[in-house]
């Protein structure tokens, strides 16, 4: 039997061929510092884990979940976006239960494009767009993220004929992988790019809850307009270490919005409804502990980058996200430099170029490991030789 053409036009798993390169390495004894994966290392949260403990013993949540979601998880996420962002929103129409938001952003396409239709994807941006290109039978443009435009897209640098064949954009901020943040100013120019060329907006909003140096990221959805073009996709893993729970939400533009839903009517019957109660507490309780996490995540960035420039690796801070996107030294390429620091150091990177084009040049750094780990690993690099310690920025 031979896989359909559809699966075989997939494209190759990034993550999981990094998974695979770092498991092998530890089943040789080797004691890798894994800086490729983006995966919480912080537990849940206790009032989270009660708050599912609480509904497992219901007999209700054994039962199968509406298919859209239960209304107390779907207006949590109304109330959290108007107490947190004054953004109004309606749980009947506006919200959609999803199962990590890597779905939704997969089923878009599907939803919303036909075959061959275009949309556009940042470069560098999260491999797993790709996948709903593909399964969809879509085509797609990129916008470049570079470091000149603070990794923003630039819309008048796009040609007129990408412009007016796109029908749906992704935009993702605080960034995957670079770690830019955007503005409100920003998401305004989106939203009249949008309506000027008649495209739909997406909002990967991941990484909402983490940004640096005092600055607290906009929501797209707060961008007047927005909702008439977009929605915002938001999800618990990042947020609350609540990745494996694969628990989140789309909100915004009720169109939209109700493609997804109708496509998982026939795809899948919702999420567990224990779990949906318990997301419902992380987003109706108090934040302290999403501070606290943001927190811990900046005192992290901050070692990377105080600990890079001390062995004259000369890093840019990101505003955002817990990934950092280190330049490569010169004559190396980015899966060369990524190889190397694996095989000669036992560091775990993730290349740039599996992240797109203008990629290349860079790696991913995840800041996902205890200060003195990261500490470690550039201890590891400056025996390298590669750079001059002590350099100034």
């Amino acid at each position: 039997m031979e896989f359909s053409k559809k699966l075989q036009q997939l494209p190759p798993q990034f993550f999981a061929a990094l998974v695979n390169k770092v498991n092998q390495a530890l089943a040789e004894g080797r004691d890798v510092i894994n800086l490729g994966q983006g995966n919480p290392d912080q537990p849940t949260p206790d009032h989270i884990i009660e708050a599912l403990q609480l509904a497992v013993t219901n007999p209700g949540t054994h039962k199968y979940s509406p298919f859209r979601g239960i209304a107390e998880l779907r207006q949590a996420a109304a109330d959290f976006y108007k107490r947190e962002y004054d953004v109004d929103i309606d749980q009947n129409t506006e919200v959609a239960i999803l199962g990590g938001t890597k779905i939704g952003l997969v089923e878009l396409p599907l939803a919303l494009l036909n075959a061959d239709d275009y949309m556009l994807l940042p470069d560098p941006g999260y491999p797993d767009y790709l996948s709903g290109v593909a399964l969809a039978d879509v085509q797609f443009d990129t916008m470049p993220l570079t470091a000149d435009n603070d990794f923003l897209p630039n819309y008048e640098a796009l040609s007129a004929e990408i412009c007016e064949r796109a029908k749906l954009m992704y935009i993702n901020y605080p960034n995957n992988p670079t770690g830019g943040t955007a503005t409100t100013d920003f998401f305004e120019q989106t939203v009249q790019f949008a309506k000027e060329h008649n495209i739909a907006v997406a909002h990967d909003f991941a990484y909402g809850a983490i940004g640096f140096d005092g600055e607290r990221p906009p929501s797209f959805l707060q961008a007047k307009g927005a909702k008439e073009i977009g929605i915002e996709l938001y999800t618990l893993s990042k947020s609350y270490n609540m990745a494996g729970w694969r628990i989140g939400f789309a909100v915004g533009n009720a169109k939209m919005v109700e493609a997804i839903n109708i496509i998982q009517d026939h795809l899948f019957c919702s999420q567990f409804p224990a779990i949906q109660h318990a997301a419902a507490t992380a987003l109706n309780d108090e934040q302290t502990c999403v501070e606290q996490l943001r927190e811990l995540y900046e005192q992290r960035r901050n070692v990377l980058v105080e600990e890079a420039h001390k062995i004259g690796w000369n890093i840019t801070a990101p505003k955002g996200s817990f990934f950092a996107w280190l330049p490569v030294p010169a004559g190396y390429t980015s899966e060369a430099f990524a190889d190397l620091l694996l095989d000669k150091a036992d560091i775990a990177v993730a290349a740039g170029n599996g992240f797109g084009q203008y990629g290349e040049g860079y790696i991913r750094v995840g800041l996902l490991v205890e200060e003195e780990r990261l500490r470690e690993a550039m201890r590891r690099v400056a025996k390298l030789g590669i750079f001059s310690p002590n350099v100034a920025r």
